[in-house]
């Protein structure tokens, strides 16, 4: 069986970029994705259909105690798809964490500057201007502004997205169908395949295989062919779940301590303000501000200005019948703040005897009370700003998933080196946010970028 120089497991925030670029540099290349192949023109048209079909679960992915939903993109382009694309750099304070955690040096904002850098020249980034403010991020802005607290106005990856001839873009969870949105889908996999990458859809890794000079990749394809494929080496970049997935599947529980421990996932409360006039979350710009107050910062949470189709915001709410009917018939009258917490990375992902994923992620003492200030800080807001009541959501997200194979120097805390390889194997790669050590409290996307820019350079891209 002939041997591919690289196969690239994931497609998404670091798959993608990887793959094209160890295409472009000239070596053999398989790009292997779970989900399936989506373009601008068949991206699903409605909620119902895109939950089902671009996210893992349908969308409905829990914690073991049915409290935190994960949501993970299921598709090539991976979560850059269904993501919103804002980009943001570490801060000192995530970075010197990390540090402290791994003991790697190159967590150091000059040390990952260069790499910052090449993505963003990659991508087309836009920072949003006030024209683009809807009015939740008018109301937003204006309760920040009355209360003294600090905000900003966010930059995301995109272009063209016609937002003055009304397109509303709380369309792009749903994949972009402009091709506006830069995920890795567009700004590298497109670019790639045109000139010959490599692209396998629907395909699940089940296992990998190490050996002395070669890695086999076992896997099913269609949800029925069993294929093997070879290469030299053999990068694993499909998100912690999956990473780590098939790591415990491989046999690796054992030799790696740390395997699905040290998972973080910035766990996300909604709450809502119930407005006399229309607010129209829904529409233009789907989030252009978010809080930059550096007390926010100190105390480990985050504001962010966000809204939600009316399926997802139906589940949010507690009741039934009349009562329920009654808010969500207020859709179009609600605005939106959610909480983002830099959560204490005690979470764990596992494998049970009959193969299936289990996630623990309890929330610590510590990221109680940061949720609670946040909350107080949400309340606070939109009383300023008018709202007639305010609504929290009981059921959170975890949409940053991080952690489980984090990045160390000892085996024992750690499941990759500095060199991004699995202890003890060094022809295995792990590139996605699974090496995170800890949360960071920011948006990890650039991040995962960068750091797949610094392996891509260190393989020869």
């Amino acid at each position: 069986m002939e041997a591919y120089d690289f196969i690239v497991v994931g497609s998404g925030a670091a798959g993608g970029l990887l793959a094209h670029h160890l295409f472009e540099a000239g070596a053999t290349c398989l790009l292997l994705e779970a989900g399936k192949f989506y373009r601008a023109e068949t991206f699903p048209r409605t909620e119902a259909e895109y939950a089902s079909q671009l996210f893992w679960g349908g969308g409905l992915e829990f914690d073991d105690t049915v409290s935190m939903v994960f949501l993970r993109g299921k598709c090539v382009g991976g979560t850059t798809v269904v993501n919103q694309a804002l980009l943001d750099r570490f801060d000192d304070l995530a970075l010197s964490d990390w540090r402290t955690a791994s003991g790697v040096d190159f967590f150091r904002s000059e040390a990952l500057a260069p790499y910052y850098e090449r993505v963003e020249r990659q991508l087309e980034l836009q920072q949003f201007s006030e024209s683009h403010f809807n009015r939740n991020a008018r109301l937003f802005v204006k309760g920040c502004d009355q209360l003294g607290y600090r905000w900003e106005r966010l930059h995301r990856a995109q272009h063209d997205c016609a937002l003055e001839e009304g397109n509303d873009c709380i369309g792009c969870l749903g994949g972009c169908h402009r091709d506006s949105k830069q995920s890795t889908l567009v700004a590298f996999i497109q670019k790639a395949e045109k000139k010959g990458l490599e692209i396998v859809p629907e395909c699940v890794v089940e296992r990998v295989e190490a050996g002395r000079d070669r890695v086999r990749v076992h896997a099913v394809r269609n949800g029925r062919q069993k294929q093997t494929w070879v290469a030299r080496k053999v990068i694993l970049a499909a998100a912690p779940f999956g990473t780590v997935k098939i790591l415990f599947d491989s046999g690796f529980g054992k030799r790696l301590p740390a395997l699905g421990k040290h998972f973080a996932s910035h766990p996300q409360f909604m709450s809502f303000g119930v407005f006399d006039e229309p607010v129209d979350a829904h529409k233009g710009a789907f989030q252009t501000v978010a809080s930059k107050d550096p007390r926010f910062r100190q105390q480990g949470f985050k504001l962010e200005n966000v809204f939600a189709p009316p399926i997802s915001l139906a589940m949010l709410f507690e009741g039934f019948g009349r009562r329920h009917q009654e808010i969500m018939k207020r859709y179009r009258y609600l605005a939106c703040i959610e909480v983002a917490v830099r959560d204490e990375a005690v979470g764990e992902i596992r494998v049970d005897r009959k193969g299936r994923l289990v996630v623990k992620k309890p929330l610590t003492d510590a990221d109680r009370r940061r949720r609670d200030a946040g909350l107080q800080v949400v309340q606070a807001i939109f009383e300023a700003a008018g709202a007639r009541k305010v609504v929290h959501a009981r059921h959170y997200f975890g949409l940053h998933l991080m952690g489980g194979c984090a990045m160390g120097r000892d085996p024992e805390t750690s499941v990759v080196n500095e060199a991004f390889q699995v202890h003890g194997v060094p022809n295995l790669y792990v590139a996605d946010a699974s090496v995170f050590p800890n949360a960071p409290g920011i948006n990890p996307s650039l991040t995962v970028m960068a750091l797949a820019e610094k392996l891509s350079e260190a393989l020869g891209a």
